[in-house]
């Protein structure tokens, strides 16, 4: 068996699907086929009880994106990403959250849930308004009044 530490993760081990070769620099290892590796091994993260430190670095990083963007989407601080992937203590709700939207874009046919979020995060830039006025359009029908 080999041990897939290039994952970032200390827990992988591969039984096949990998070729050893000896190289002038030593041993060399071949991965076959390792989006889908890390497809596989990112589905059984997602579905642990708890996201690890290091898994949720290894989610964020197959999503894409950089500490600062996934707190924005999950509502906290850079800090609070890096805090959580070096001690692995993820509030649940952002634990739930991320696993989701890890689903979600990589084997959900769109991101409804991440563009959701996303409309949302818009909103904070807002000003709240402070007085809401809705219209009735027809007999069963309701509007936002401008």
């Amino acid at each position: 068996m080999y041990h897939y530490t290039e994952s970032g993760l200390q827990n992988v081990w591969l039984i096949d699907g990998y070729v050893i070769r000896k190289t002038p620099y030593g041993k060399s290892v071949a991965i076959h086929d390792v989006e889908a590796l890390h497809r596989v091994i990112g589905r059984s993260l997602a579905n642990q009880p708890k996201l690890t430190g290091a898994a949720l670095r290894f989610l964020r990083k197959e999503m894409g994106l950089s500490q600062a963007a996934l707190a924005l989407l999950v509502g906290t601080s850079e800090q609070n990403i890096s805090l959580w992937e070096r001690r692995g203590r993820i509030p649940k709700s952002s634990d739930r959250l991320i696993r989701v939207l890890y689903l979600e874009q990589t084997f959900g046919d769109n991101v409804k849930i991440k563009a959701l979020i996303e409309r949302i995060n818009a909103l904070d830039k807002v000003a709240s308004q402070e007085k809401l006025t809705f219209a009735q359009a027809d007999k069963n029908e309701w509007k936002e009044a401008a």
